[in-house]
């Protein structure tokens, strides 16, 4: 009689753990993006320095940013836990 062989079990890349931490990283840049975003002049021959050069804009923004940026590499390189046999 033939074997059949069964296929090799392929190894999870990411758990479920990870894509948690992906999309918690992705909404943090997210955020980061709306800190960036708008600044609506009201006069739009005018310009307003505080609007456009705010703190929030120039270095909070980028902070949350980077921020998630980091958390995006720690989920792509968090290992699965070990499960007991």
């Amino acid at each position: 009689m033939s074997e059949k062989k069964q296929p090799a079990a392929i190894p999870v890349l990411f758990t479920k753990e990870n894509y948690k931490w992906m999309i918690i990283g992705a909404v943090v840049v997210a955020l980061g993006m709306l800190l960036m975003a708008g600044g609506k002049n009201q006069d739009p021959n005018q310009f307003d320095f505080k609007l456009v050069y705010s703190t929030t804009r120039i270095t909070i923004a980028p902070i949350v940013i980077i921020l998630g940026l980091v958390i995006e590499i720690y989920a792509i390189f968090k290992k699965p836990k070990q499960q007991s046999l």
